[in-house]
Formats: C-alpha cells, structure tokens, sequence
C-alpha cells in the first residue's frame, strides 16, 4: 500500500470516530471542493476548508462517516467511498434513510493533502474520475 492511501486512511480513522479537529494532513494551501449536494462551492486555506466543513456539516446532528473503499487513482491521487449517516437537527429525520453513499477525492503532494473534493454522491465522483462502481 502507498503512502498516500496510508495517509488518507490516517486521517479517516480520527473522521470515523466524529474527530475532525487535526488538520495537520492539509497543506496550508488546501483548495477544498464541494463538489455536488445542497452547497456546492470552493474554498482555499486551513480556514476556507474548516468554514465550508462546518457548512456543510451544521444542519446535521449524529453525524457518521465511515469508509467503504479505498482507491489509489495515480501517484497523486486517492479516492475513498464512504458512507455518511446523520439526522437533521431541526426535522429529526434520519438522512440514513436516502442515498448517503459519498466519495472524498484527495489530491496528495509530499505527503500533505493540496486539493480535497467532497462528492455527496459517489456516481459523480467515479463519473468524473471515468470509474465504475
């Protein structure tokens, strides 16, 4: 296995348990990319990405993301399909029960993350990547 996925797998681990708070992963630079779901959109920078994370995970409560597959895509590039379960705050609905198979694509550079695109569906990430389920 590569370093990048051991990396990505790395940084998972603390995402599983609900631990979003290291983010020495990142480069400094990081662009981060929602790139599909309710707010798509980009940010840049340690603060760009923790504002559009935050966004993107407020409206949830008992929040879960696991892990269903690692993909090393090229040298530079890992893809993770996850699965990501959570209730809404206001309506308590539980998102488990629609489609909440998700992708993270990470672009990696000696040993940081530069670039991290959050797919909502994971159809448009292998869409987008030429992949098939």
């Amino acid at each position: 296995m590569s370093e990048n996925v051991d990396l990505v797998r790395s940084i998972y681990v603390a995402w599983e348990r609900g631990d979003y708070s290291d983010a020495a992963w990142a480069d400094p630079d990081i662009e981060y990319v929602t790139a599909d779901g309710p707010s798509p959109g980009t940010s840049t920078g340690l603060a760009g990405m923790a504002e559009r994370a935050r966004a993107n995970l407020n409206p949830w409560a008992s929040v879960s993301i696991k892990a269903t597959d690692y993909r090393e895509i090229d040298a530079m590039r890992v893809l993770v399909l996850n699965r990501f379960t959570a209730r809404g705050k206001r309506s308590g609905l539980e998102m488990g029960q629609l489609e909440t198979n998700g992708a993270h694509l990470f672009h990696l550079d000696n040993g940081q993350v530069t670039r991290l695109v959050l797919y909502w569906d994971r159809a448009n990430a292998l869409a987008d990547l030429g992949l098939k389920e």
